[in-house]
């Protein structure tokens, strides 16, 4: 998993080739779901605290990893955030791995990074929007997957 998103950050052509098995194409889906939230994090300028636990709990939870391989990935994808991180072949990814449903949970975890913060950075909304287009996902799914994680924080506000 590490080395995949190594090599998805860093660039390679060991992920342009189709995966040959079932756990190497989650670990290429991995891969690229985290580079794309590393990527909305980092689109305000920083990655504030809030911002890394949100996308420590989405990675957890969505896949399954332990917080010892959680907090690598993230590292490995902090460290490669001053690299240019091309979208067209992390979402072409996305999009032929999950299904249209799994494409919007994506979404929503872009969604949850970008408000992590409190404040909607244009460059975080602008990243939303165009990884969107990319996902193959509407503006209406869009829209609604952003509506579902207002909701959420909001609820979550009310109870603390």
């Amino acid at each position: 998993m590490i080395k995949k998103i190594k090599t998805l950050l860093f660039g390679s052509d060991a992920l342009s080739s189709s995966p040959t098995a079932n756990e190497d194409q989650n670990d290429t889906l991995q891969a690229a779901a985290v580079a794309l939230l590393i990527e909305a994090a980092v689109m305000d300028g920083n990655l504030d605290v809030s911002e890394r636990i949100i996308i420590s709990n989405s990675v957890q939870n969505h896949f399954g990893l332990s917080k010892v391989d959680t907090e690598a990935v993230i590292q490995i994808g902090v460290e490669a955030q001053s690299r240019s991180v091309e979208l067209y072949t992390t979402t072409r990814i996305l999009k032929d791995g999950y299904d249209l449903e799994g494409r919007i949970e994506l979404l929503e975890m872009l969604w949850a990074v970008a408000y992590a913060d409190g404040v909607l950075d244009d460059y975080e909304a602008n990243l939303v929007r165009r990884v969107s287009g990319l996902l193959h996902v509407t503006d209406l799914d869009s829209g609604l997957a952003r509506k579902r994680v207002l909701q959420r924080l909001d609820n979550a506000g009310k109870q603390d």
